[in-house]
């Protein structure tokens, strides 16, 4: 691999899942004009970000990651992103304070757009079109017209992006994300949650720690930590184009950030050594994250790491492992086997969902919540078994009271599914199935932390 490297080096390199644009000079004049808009994020959050991950691939913290499968544009709305991040902020409350463990936090948000697919086109009744892609790309109606990939849609992604991004600073910062305000998160219809009572208790403990904590002359008024949050936005960097045109370079460093957004990551599909995507992430200094499936081996996992993390930097490399529930201990033994002995510094984190879609009876897409929890118990297994810290989760949730993961407290049946099923893509936990896979977590991270401090002062 070339030393060089550039914004645009990528465009000599093999490409796997991009659109088939029609016009490319339109495509161009879009990518131009987009060079020329603000950033949305600053390599300062970026770089302050980069430091809390390392705190966390050290062991000093969980990464909780998750948001939209694909976020669209006819759900834009202020009470959407409110109750995604409500969910969001009552599962770091139970990670935080059941687990005794920092959470950084960092939303699939204000940038989700792009969707790889694993066919380029889907047949309904009998007429075949090109696959949806996302809507950075093309719309989900399945007509020939909406299909067609538009470039102009990159602009719109970006206008959602810088006003989903301003409504969340306002939350994190505004006062929102005040632990005073713990029971005031509970969502209307996890009041009659079996995972409600849980979670008041929860909060009520956390109530009184605030209590003490006032007594003793700290107070959310005068300690910004507990009165504010720091919440960053990720995505998966797909659509190349448009990353290049907002990498910058950052004035106070002279190196280069992607300021999309504060993480990105490369997907399954688009991990391919000598491709685009790796060399174009090779050159940003944002954290990025890696996704590994069943098809990636120990020997290649290190040439990717080789080239990713050069200087085996803490922080930088967060590999996110996707398998299925059946296959972890098929596979994540290895990779994590390899990765210790080479002494690479990488967060370890689980993606519980790609791996278990499956299609029910009636024709929808859905995911067993058993065997979401199957795969994140089976990766602290392993972690526990070799040593190494499991130090995030990255899930697809929403705040709203949807129907599209089976299972859970609430018992959602296949026949259930039809009920709120409104996702563009794939299926999402609601908030009931988060709250209740982050109280799992929290208890795993006990068990993980037992484990270590009596290996600590085991005898020789």
């Amino acid at each position: 691999m070339s030393k060089t490297w550039t914004p645009d080096s990528w465009r000599s390199k093999p490409i796997q899942q991009v659109p088939d644009y029609p016009d490319a000079e339109a495509v161009k004049a879009v990518e131009s004009t987009l060079a020329t808009y603000p950033p949305l994020v600053f390599a300062g959050e970026a770089r302050k970000l980069r430091k809390q991950l390392a705190r966390v691939a050290e062991g000093e913290g969980f990464l909780l990651q998750g948001g939209d499968c694909a976020e669209a544009f006819v759900e834009h709305h202020p009470d959407n992103i409110r109750d995604f991040f409500r969910v969001f902020l009552q599962m770091a409350a139970v990670l935080t304070f059941a687990a005794a463990s920092p959470v950084v936090k960092v939303g699939r948000i204000a940038g989700q757009f792009a969707k790889p697919r694993s066919s380029p086109t889907e047949t309904v009744d009998g007429v075949e079109l090109p696959s949806y892609r996302g809507d950075i790309i093309n719309d989900t109606e399945f007509t020939a017209e909406s299909r067609i990939p538009d470039p102009q849609r990159m602009v719109m992604a970006y206008r959602q992006s810088a006003a989903t991004l301003n409504l969340l600073r306002a939350f994190a910062q505004g006062g929102y994300a005040n632990l005073d305000h713990v029971q005031q998160w509970t969502m209307d219809f996890l009041k009659d949650s079996p995972q409600g009572p849980r979670y008041r208790e929860l909060a009520e403990r956390i109530t009184e720690a605030m209590a003490f904590m006032r007594a003793c002359g700290v107070d959310p008024s005068t300690t910004e930590a507990l009165r504010s949050t720091d919440f960053f936005t990720s995505h998966e960097a797909l659509l190349l184009g448009y990353e290049q045109a907002f990498t910058r370079v950052d004035s106070t460093t002279g190196m280069h950030y992607a300021t999309s957004g504060h993480m990105l990551w490369i997907g399954d599909r688009t991990r391919q050594l000598d491709h685009a995507h790796v060399e174009f992430f090779r050159g940003i200094e944002n954290p990025v994250g890696l996704k590994c499936g069943p098809s990636l081996t120990p020997d290649e996992l290190l040439r990717l790491i080789d080239v990713l993390n050069p200087e085996n930097e803490a922080g930088r490399l967060t590999l996110i492992t996707r398998f299925g529930a059946d296959r972890v201990f098929d596979h994540l033994p290895g990779l994590v086997k390899a990765v210790k002995r080479e002494g690479y510094k990488v967060l370890w984190s689980c993606d519980p969902m790609h791996g278990n879609v499956v299609k029910a009876a009636n024709g929808y897409k859905t995911r067993p919540f058993e065997r979401i929890l199957k795969e994140v118990e089976s990766f602290f297994a392993v972690h526990r078994s070799e040593g190494t810290y499991p130090g995030g989760i990255h899930v697809e949730m929403t705040g709203k009271n949807v129907t599209e993961c089976t299972g859970g407290a609430h018992a959602i049946s296949e026949d259930d599914l039809s009920d709120r099923y409104h996702t563009v893509c794939d299926p999402r936990l609601n908030a009931d199935q988060a709250l209740e896979l982050a109280f799992l977590i929290a208890d795993n991270i006990k068990k993980d932390r037992a484990s270590r401090q009596a290996s600590a002062i085991a005898p020789y």
